[in-house]
């Protein structure tokens, strides 16, 4: 059975792409995924795979950690 730690990710991928003037649909051509994609993950509703997040951080030109963030559940087992 698949333990589940509360960890999540959070992101801040529609500041960054408001802040560039950048639709939806711009930003997901230019990291290769779907208008969709991009829109669940500024909804906080899809967490991306490391290469996602890492094109992501390229195409802003900004570290990885500028825009995902780690947040480490109340999980009671220290892992």
């Amino acid at each position: 059975m698949k333990k589940d730690f509360g960890d999540s990710i959070s992101n801040k991928v529609y500041e960054y792409r408001v802040l560039a003037r950048l639709s939806q649909q711009e930003l997901a051509e230019q990291v290769g995924v779907s208008k969709q994609t991009i829109f669940v993950m500024e909804k906080g509703n899809y967490v991306p795979t490391l290469l996602l997040a890492f094109r992501i951080a390229k195409f802003f030109n900004v570290d990885v950690n500028d825009i995902f963030t780690y947040e480490k559940g109340n999980d009671s087992d220290d892992v």
